[in-house]
């Protein structure tokens, strides 16, 4: 079955009552028939469910659904999208390894390297997201992996994946990609080399702002090392939250195709406005990596970035003015959403550190939702009026 298929078509085994919706299983452990089955489940000899801190159906379901859909060996679903980030550094790195990153990335990604690897005795160091000609000169001898995003967040720069991936292999890296903004129906990083590929459930996998969740998928081997980190320090998915997000997956693929329709007309009809000095969206073709993303994406994502003239006050103008768009920390929702990133989600970078990633104080980030695209643009167009 096609990868589509499988993420409406794979299941939890039925119950007795032969239901055609997967049940939810929410309990906290499971029972044995005798001493030895106990046994065998707690010396990994069985497949068996013990507690679900370890493995649960729901959250099995899912995970089996994401690997399917990115082209994985295994997965390991976490609580949260930062915390399957988390988990794909602690569990494959250790003190006097050094993480090569991409210089633009979520914010609290971006805290992570800066604030908490360091604790652990993990060197982080950045390349350009532009600039991916000057990335195997920072290659180093304790060099252990390679940590990007693609779109990049929140100035949609893209990375060369295949470029990425022979560059990993090259030097013996670990490659780790942040797929959250692509998803698995448009773009499949382990295709081009990647080992590990992480998400934010939260976002457009769930697609309806309800609930919170990631995953971490790639080879089993690897996979292993994050389940026994996850194991032991309890950043589970909830067996409810799993159910939502398996269900969700049926739907993936229909909807980002409209997410990535309006996306792509929000930044047609923005493209040269007055107000705009700059329009960012990876299937324009004015975008700087745009064969790039022809070649690595299906489509250009859901995510439009431009820059008012105007700055920040230009920016606080048109999220004031908005009357359908929310102002919400999310994206990846049904609702179309508005965001000033160097306001909010990235404000705590200094101000060169916003501009070397083209955080300019009027970027605006639209993550573009499932209404009518003629109210989508009237909201925007006529909040652009105001500014």
């Amino acid at each position: 079955m096609k990868p589509v298929t499988q993420a409406i078509r794979i299941q939890t085994e039925r119950t007795n009552e032969m239901e055609h919706s997967t049940p939810l299983f929410l309990t906290s452990s499971f029972c044995f028939d005798n001493a030895e089955e106990m046994r065998a489940a707690f010396a990994d000899e069985s497949n068996d469910n013990i507690y679900s801190r370890f493995s649960n159906p729901n959250v099995q379901e899912f995970t089996d659904k994401m690997v399917a859909l990115e082209g994985a060996e295994a997965g390991y679903a976490t609580a949260t999208g930062m915390s399957a980030v988390f988990a794909s550094f602690m569990a494959l790195l250790k003190k006097g390894d050094h993480l090569l990153a991409c210089n633009s990335l979520f914010g609290s990604t971006i805290t992570v390297l800066n604030k908490y690897l360091p604790n652990f005795g993990i060197e982080v160091s950045y390349v350009s997201a532009a600039d991916t000609a000057s990335w195997e000169a920072a290659i180093k001898p304790n060099t252990k992996m390679i940590y990007l995003e693609t779109p990049t967040n929140p100035g949609l720069d893209i990375i060369d994946l295949a470029f990425a991936g022979a560059l990993a292999k090259k030097h013996h890296l670990l490659l780790n990609v942040d797929n959250c903004f692509a998803t698995p129906v448009n773009q499949r990083p382990i295709d081009f080399g990647a080992d590990l590929v992480v998400h934010s459930a939260t976002k457009w996998i769930d697609g309806q702002g309800r609930v919170l969740g990631g995953v971490v998928l790639g080879k089993k081997e690897l996979i292993h090392q994050i389940y026994l980190f996850c194991r032991s320090t309890g950043p589970a998915l909830s067996p409810f939250n799993a159910w939502i997000l398996s269900k969700s997956l049926e739907t993936l693929d229909v909807r980002m195709e409209r997410h990535a329709a309006n996306a792509l007309q929000i930044a047609k009809t923005l493209e040269g406005h007055e107000k705009i000095s700059w329009m960012k969206y990876p299937f324009l073709p004015s975008h700087p990596q745009h064969a790039i993303a022809v070649q690595q994406m299906k489509n250009g994502g859901a995510l439009v970035s431009f820059d008012l003239k105007g700055g920040v006050e230009s920016g606080r103008k048109f999220l004031n003015h908005l009357k359908m768009l929310s102002l919400t920390a999310n994206l990846g929702d049904t609702r179309s959403i508005a965001s000033h990133p160097a306001s909010t989600t990235h404000a705590k970078l200094t101000e060169a550190e916003r501009a070397a990633v083209n955080i300019t104080p009027g970027l605006i980030r639209i993550s573009a939702g499932l209404e009518h695209i003629d109210d989508i643009l009237a909201d925007i167009l006529q909040a652009l009026e105001q500014c």
